[in-house]
């Protein structure tokens, strides 16, 4: 049995989930017109229906995401929007709210948010058991922890392979409802883990300052994809639904192409949707927007994962600085353009950014001269060549066709087949008229059924059966329009829409008390709970009155490991008194490590003026 393979796209608009789809995506996620996690990328319905239509023209996929936490005011709300969605043919609900459940849901299938926090083969298995058809696992989870998964489990399994990291598991972090109000769980999250801080130890020594402790490197999995397969996993999310086109359209045909040869060389595979995506520009992820790269867990704990000298985009090494003069650098790198975006770290670990305004052979005029020494390593964080290649048709997505072109009697007969089966036909009424030049009326016929134009269609092969005439070009692109118009119908009428119903059951859940962690925000959740055994002794942190000393930030990230103090892997004699804690000149943390699970608590302790 062939097994299909997804590559998951964001879709911050329609226009962004299309080029997506161009680039070649399988399936792009967009938010919902409301309760989506990134609540500024919300989309409107009309937005969505037109995203829908061009994604199952390829058989690809289309995901809404409506994932927050929800009061009991927004509960009848949220169903209403949930109907609407299904009700516009999408393929998949994307929500982190069990309380939905115990609603009278359309028949869409279910995913679980990696907000859910999906870490385990229990609480996994416990998702397929109520209802879900796939699971978004944890970022944090290594490729012996997802075979684990695969291995108790049958539900689809979709994992992040690129983008922007959360420090803390996902749906587990309440720093920026914390300190702004604004949660992370209610689709407004402040990104506090991307503000600098400083590390004092337990005698009051600072360790660190101004350093941006909790901010991630960004992940790429690349290189990984043939060992997630492995494991089962059928989807290979991109995060990045704050992303610009460019972001997307590069990222997206890069993890296509790889894709791609994964398929070419491992029979039994196949992508999920149709169609070849031709792209114009050579795809690096490294060329745009990133904070440098990690593989995270993927492979255990190993590398440094942290970005603490930026939050910023970093993009890739390009070259160094050779020579200084006035006004001007000189550099090794070749390939600079005018417009391009420049940056490099000082001795300070600052990093310091600009804009080259011309280039007279060796020589850079930056349009400021924060002159780096010689010596220094140059990063591009804007290719300006690319950038121009990608705000312009960068790709199109073609559906390979056959046809077969026969005149009988005075019946002409076009007929056209995809790659998924799907067959259209017309016959048109034409008296045969014997051409002057047989070869060249056969010529004729080929030039103008092969050329498609702006169709989504490539006619791969062409049958030419009977008596050859001759034809006016008018009439060969009529019929041609009028079969590919048939073809472009019956794909539509024929996509593979899957729909799934929600039987509420008494599965156990794996936990018994539940406290703020779970989320529980309005009485259809907690009812959720109580059937599947659970009692919910604490609601939502977004209800708590009082947030002092409580947990808001839960990783496997660990500020120890990173600085070179683990006292159980270091090699290193470096140790620092506790208990840590960090500040941001506003409010301050406590740090706790549980070295036995390889864990790291932060603890609001609130403002530092107290």
């Amino acid at each position: 049995m062939t097994q299909s393979l997804e590559l998951l796209a964001p879709a911050g608009n329609a226009d962004i989930g299309i080029a997506a789809i161009d680039h070649g995506a399988d399936a792009v996620y967009i938010g919902a017109p409301q309760f989506s996690a990134r609540a500024n990328a919300a989309v409107e319905t009309r937005e969505i229906a037109r995203l829908i239509r061009h994604a199952h023209l390829y058989y690809a996929g289309v995901y809404v995401a409506l994932n927050t936490i929800l009061t009991d005011k927004e509960i009848a709300e949220a169903l209403n929007v949930i109907r609407e969605i299904h009700d516009l043919g999408a393929d998949g609900l994307i929500i982190q709210d069990p309380g939905l459940l115990e609603l009278d849901l359309p028949p869409i299938p279910l995913i679980a948010s990696t907000q859910m926090h999906n870490d385990t083969p229990e609480k996994i298995r416990f998702l397929e058991d109520v209802g879900f058809k796939r699971v978004i696992l944890a970022r944090e989870l290594s490729l012996e922890e997802i075979d684990a998964i695969r291995q108790a489990t049958r539900i689809e399994l979709e994992c992040f392979v690129h983008g922007a990291l959360c420090v803390s598991y996902s749906g587990q972090c309440y720093m920026s409802h914390a300190v702004t109000g604004r949660s992370g769980n209610r689709g407004v999250c402040a990104q506090c883990c991307r503000s600098p801080y400083s590390l004092t130890d337990g005698d009051g020594n600072r360790i660190l300052s101004e350093k941006f402790l909790l901010s991630l490197k960004d992940l790429n999995l690349m290189n990984d994809i043939p060992g997630l397969v492995s494991t089962g996993i059928a989807s290979f999310k991109i995060e990045g639904r704050y992303k610009e086109a460019d972001y997307v359209k590069n990222v997206t045909a890069a993890y296509s192409r790889v894709l791609d040869d994964f398929v070419r060389s491992h029979s039994g595979y196949r992508r999920r949707s149709s169609g070849r995506s031709e792209v114009l520009f050579s795809p690096d992820p490294a060329k745009t927007f990133n904070r440098g790269f990690t593989r995270y867990f993927l492979l255990g704990r190993g590398e440094k994962i942290a970005s603490m000298d930026t939050p910023k985009s970093i993009g890739r090494p390009v070259g160094t600085v050779t020579g200084l003069g006035k006004g001007f650098f000189r550099t090794d790198c070749s390939d600079l353009k005018n417009g391009d975006g420049l940056c490099f770290f000082t001795k300070e670990k600052k990093l310091i950014g600009f804009r080259v305004e011309r280039i007279e052979n060796s020589k850079v005029f930056p349009n400021t001269m924060k002159a780096p020494a010689k010596g220094t390593l140059l990063y591009r964080n804007h290719d300006i060549a690319l950038t121009r290649l990608l705000n312009k048709i960068s790709g199109r997505r073609r559906l390979p066709v056959e046809m077969d072109f026969s005149h009988e009697d005075d019946d002409v007969r076009l007929a056209a087949m995809d790659e998924d089966g799907n067959r259209a036909e017309v016959t048109s009424r034409m008296t045969f008229e014997e051409p002057n030049n047989p070869s060249r009326a056969r010529e004729q016929i080929e030039k103008h059924l092969s050329g498609t134009g702006n169709t989504p269609f490539r006619v791969m092969e062409l049958k030419i059966s009977g008596r050859v005439g001759f034809y006016p070009i008018s009439f060969l692109n009529s019929i041609k329009r009028s079969v590919l118009d048939e073809l472009t119908r019956v794909r539509f009428e024929s996509y593979p829409r899957k729909i799934a119903a929600i039987r509420p059951n008494g599965i156990p859940y794996p936990e018994k008390r539940l406290d703020y962690h779970a989320n529980v925000m309005n009485e259809h959740a907690r009812r959720f709970y109580q059937r599947h055994g659970s009692e919910v002794v604490e609601p939502a942190f977004e209800t708590l009155s009082e947030t002092t000393g409580k947990e808001v930030m839960r990783t496997k990230y660990c500020l120890l490991y990173e600085l070179d103090a683990c006292p159980k892997i270091s090699r290193s004699n470096r140790r620092f008194r506790e208990p840590l804690r960090i500040g941001d000149g506003r409010n301050s943390y406590l740090l706790k490590f549980d070295c036995d699970t390889c864990h790291m608590s932060v603890i609001f302790l609130g403002n530092e003026s107290r």
